[in-house]
């Protein structure tokens, strides 16, 4: 299995994980929707566990797109907040109080990344040369507004910064994003989204410079890559539990869409600029199941 490496992607699944993450804070706070009190699921330890497919770009800055399959868990296990990432995981270790109105995240995350690993669809791409996966490490910190524009919705605001430990770009990846939350109904959530990336020399070196063994195999002209914002992207995402209470757990599914754009030389490389293009899309659906 390919796990999900590209910005785009990597919003699609930050899209999920605001409404799963999302629907224990409303439903500890304020009960039901529709304003009845009632136990729910989501008061103590729990488990979601989900899988889904995306149609999404083959590498960051392909215009050809494949089918990835993509599992997903979010939970609390002993006061410990899970919360799902593109190819990975992240822990928040810090308590809230359930009737708080803002509340505080921080703790590890980790991801795998394939970017130009697997299935590199584009022919010329391809003969420049399979990357090593990327497994990154580091922190990840939020801070969520509850209750901002009526009594149900709430804004959140993270950053994930990590740094690859497997010889891979060897760099950093700062990746901040918005995302608001709000219900349609008991059943029914919906997300926006928008986030960014910042990479570092060595990470924006190892995926968009081409180097003259890389321009000898392909044919692509010379480019060496710096470091910036390499995206910017929105997402929207709508999740619908299926027996229409969200509070009792079961199964729900979830779509989801994405587009970001590429910056900066990110953008520029010939691997975008000349093989692919700079419009990121994402599509996806899934089923998810909280026990």
């Amino acid at each position: 299995m390919r796990f999900a490496h590209s910005f785009a992607t990597a919003a699609a699944v930050a899209a999920f994980s605001a409404l799963v993450t999302a629907a224990p804070a409303q439903a500890q706070t304020r009960g039901t929707i529709d304003g009845a009190v009632e136990e729910n699921i989501f008061d103590g330890d729990h488990i979601t566990i989900g899988a889904g497919v995306l149609y999404n770009p083959s590498y960051d800055g392909s215009d050809d797109y494949v089918v990835t399959p993509i599992p997903l868990i979010q939970g609390k296990l002993a006061g410990i907040e899970i919360t799902p990432r593109a190819g990975g995981i992240a822990l928040d270790f810090v308590p809230d109080p359930d009737d708080a109105k803002v509340t505080f995240s921080l703790g590890p995350v980790a991801s795998y990344s394939a970017n130009r690993k697997n299935q590199i669809e584009d022919p010329v791409v391809r003969s420049a040369g399979k990357l090593k996966a990327a497994i990154e490490l580091g922190v990840s910190a939020g801070v969520t507004i509850d209750r901002l524009f009526h009594q149900y919705d709430s804004l959140s605001f993270a950053v994930d910064t990590k740094w690859d430990v497997n010889g891979a770009h060897g760099g950093m990846v700062v990746s901040p994003g918005v995302t608001y939350v709000t219900p349609l109904n008991r059943a029914t959530l919906v997300t926006i989204g928008v986030s960014t990336k910042y990479v570092d020399d060595d990470y924006a070196d190892y995926y968009f410079s081409v180097s003259p063994e890389q321009s000898a195999a392909s044919g692509l002209p010379l480019y060496r890559a710096d470091g910036g914002f390499e995206s910017v992207g929105v997402n929207v995402f709508g999740g619908y539990d299926l027996n229409g209470n969200i509070l009792d757990g079961g199964f729900a599914i979830f779509v989801l869409g994405s587009y970001s754009r590429m910056l900066g030389d990110a953008k520029e490389t010939p691997y975008t600029s000349v093989r692919g293009s700079a419009n990121q899309w994402v599509a996806g659906a899934g089923l998810g199941y909280t026990f």
